[in-house]
């Protein structure tokens, strides 16, 4: 365990890796963003917290706190056996919001229990900067991978990771797709908050000098939002453009979504129907009622080529163009290594 009682976010994070974190706050704020593989200990309820907020702005300090303690003593020795059973080598790291009076007290409590307890300094609100200081402060190398629609580039970044490279599947930490369709046979989305901090955790094991793979995407997929400072970094990394042909990326469109029930697939048409317009929306129905799910994909893509089309040209050109008559990621992968290896040897 650090000597220190007091951490750092960096080396908060990096003891981590060996001591369990406890976060103090809220079941409400957990919900709302947490550090990965935290476990919640809250202190107080979400309703014992508000109403000891209420208590300080009305009647001041010493009458929250004695509130508080009405609250948190017939839980102390429950905080108390938890926290043993959850140590490693008798040692925890504890956070709250600000590294002010809930972790402190939850600290001491544990110590007084016989544990060793490290508080993470500034809490939460330091962990989430320091994410946003590492994006900035250090040279990342990424390279973003460009496509239209249904051309398989999560499989190509899948065949990467396969091969040791440094991938970041922002559509896997999403749940989300990131079309009209992308939420279907998907989890329950994380909230943006909770999706930057998975993003941070990737970047943990990330090391700056070499690649790292990226598929091009909007500010938003789904209801998530890709941090500002990460989403100006890909705008300006070097895009490989991969097209595959237009019959394959209909097959596999067909074979990614043609399994759901036509009820999910109507509803995501509906979804873009003032961009499709209200005669390819009426084919896309009718080809829907009779289970031709090719004419359907076919009739999408028209919309989705076309806005692919207007977001490239936001972009600086590509550095690579793939046009692969053959859907085989494997060999996409491997003409990425051998493309960009050279420039991050």
């Amino acid at each position: 365990m650090p000597e220190s009682s007091s951490l750092s976010p960096a080396n908060f994070l990096k003891a981590s890796g060996q001591y369990p974190v406890v976060d103090v706050r809220t079941p409400g704020e957990f919900a709302q963003g947490h550090i990965p593989g935290a476990i919640n200990m809250p202190i107080f309820s979400n309703e014992e917290r508000a109403e000891v907020g209420t208590l300080y702005k009305k009647e001041g300090r010493n009458q929250a706190v004695l509130k508080g303690l009405e609250f948190v003593g017939p839980k102390m020795a429950g905080f108390a056996r938890e926290a043993a059973r959850l140590a490693v080598e008798g040692s925890v790291l504890v956070h709250c919001w600000r590294g002010g009076m809930r972790s402190g007290s939850m600290a001491w409590l544990f110590r007084t229990a016989g544990l060793k307890a490290s508080v993470l300094e500034g809490g939460y609100k330091a962990y989430r900067a320091h994410f946003r200081s590492e994006l900035e402060s250090k040279n990342w190398n990424f390279v973003v991978i460009g496509g239209p629609t249904g051309s398989g580039k999560t499989e190509v970044l899948d065949s990467l990771a396969e091969k040791g490279e440094q991938v970041l599947d922002l559509e896997g930490l999403a749940n989300h797709k990131g079309s009209a369709f992308g939420a279907l046979g998907q989890e329950e989305q994380p909230t943006t908050e909770q999706f930057e901090n998975d993003i941070h955790e990737r970047f943990r094991t990330f090391k700056p000098e070499k690649i790292i793979w990226v598929e091009g995407e909007s500010h938003f997929i789904g209801k998530v939002s890709i941090p500002d400072l990460l989403f100006n970094k890909m705008m300006e990394a070097p895009l490989v453009m991969y097209e595959l042909a237009r019959e394959l990326r209909i097959e596999r469109l067909v074979k990614e979504y043609g399994c759901f029930k036509n009820e999910l697939l109507c509803h995501s048409v509906l979804k873009i129907q003032k961009r499709l317009g209200g005669l390819r929306t009426r084919q896309a129905m009718k080809a829907l009622d009779e289970y031709d799910y090719h004419k359907v994909a076919d009739i999408t893509l028209q919309y989705y080529d076309k806005g692919y089309a207007n977001s490239l040209s936001k972009r600086n050109e590509p550095v690579v163009v793939l046009k692969e008559a053959k859907d085989d990621p494997v060999q996409v992968a491997n003409k990425l290594i051998n493309t960009f290896s050279h420039a991050y040897s």
